[in-house]
């Protein structure tokens, strides 16, 4: 693909406790915080969004690292500046403050502006709720985020933080004891977490959604694709379910995942008051 210029989408600007980031908006109706995944806002990620604004949400892009539009796939640019990209956005990701990557049992400090610009987007948006997509690198924000009541639709695809270097980090997942036990109150009064992954990515081991089945129950829907699903005409190996790895074709198991994220938001945002979808 090229590189999306993101015409089609309002840039505004968010500010919570002296941060501001950039962000990108398309569509009306509830909002759904889209978070991107290392490198950045990729052209497939605003294909996922604008996929989200066409069933009626608004779709709202945070930009947290990389440069919003660019395509990291070699044959757009080239296997050296591809390279080069991707350490540009994860090795500073890595080291800042604001995101946690090896700790267990802490959230990452930047949920908190997440948080915000959830409930910012709702007084805008309007509607029963918020929706809140996290994929890799931030997969695990959408569940920290869901401490707020206001966030009714969070999804999970391919959490990979922290990053599974030992067992203690492979059965764990990036938020506090605190931030879980709110969520998991949550859970039991109705609330659903989807969570995807390919079942031979090693970045998203089994036993991390072995850990979100035990905490969260049956209110944890967990989608897990036989790696042969993934698109072949990624650069990069099975990982990316809503995004790089997904074959946008009917009876296809990666467009069914993504149509059951699309209904979850259906459901869950978009029920008028005589319990009709809208």
């Amino acid at each position: 693909m090229a590189d999306d210029d993101l015409r089609d989408f309002e840039t505004a600007t968010f500010t919570h406790q002296g941060k501001t980031r950039t962000i990108y908006r398309r569509g009306t109706g509830p909002a759904v915080i889209v978070i991107a995944e290392i490198p950045g806002i990729t052209p497939k990620v605003t294909e996922f969004a604008r996929m989200v604004a066409g069933i009626g949400c608004t779709a709202v892009m945070p930009h947290l690292f990389g440069r919003p539009g660019r395509d990291p796939h070699p044959k757009e640019h080239g296997w050296r500046a591809t390279a080069s990209y991707v350490a540009s956005s994860l090795v500073p990701s890595c080291i800042s403050r604001e995101f946690t990557v090896l700790a267990t049992g802490k959230t990452s400090p930047v949920v908190d502006w997440l948080r915000a610009l959830a409930a910012s987007e709702h007084e805008r948006s309007g509607g029963p709720g918020v929706g809140a997509v996290g994929m890799c690198f931030t997969g695990g924000f959408a569940l920290a985020m869901a401490t707020d009541d206001r966030l009714l639709a969070p999804v999970l695809s391919q959490p990979s933080l922290p990053l599974p270097l030992m067992r203690r980090q492979r059965e764990a997942i990036d938020i506090s004891p605190e931030d879980l036990a709110k969520v998991k109150g949550r859970c039991a009064n109705g609330l659903t977490v989807l969570g995807l992954r390919f079942e031979g990515d090693t970045l998203v081991p089994g036993s991390r959604f072995d850990f979100l089945r035990r905490e969260l129950g049956d209110a944890f829907v967990a989608v897990e694709l036989d790696d042969a699903c993934a698109n072949p005409d990624a650069f990069t190996k099975r990982h990316s379910v809503l995004t790089e790895h997904l074959i946008d074709a009917p009876d296809e198991p990666t467009r069914a995942a993504l149509n059951q994220v699309l209904d979850l938001f259906r459901s869950r945002l978009l029920k008028t008051p005589d319990g009709l979808t809208g």
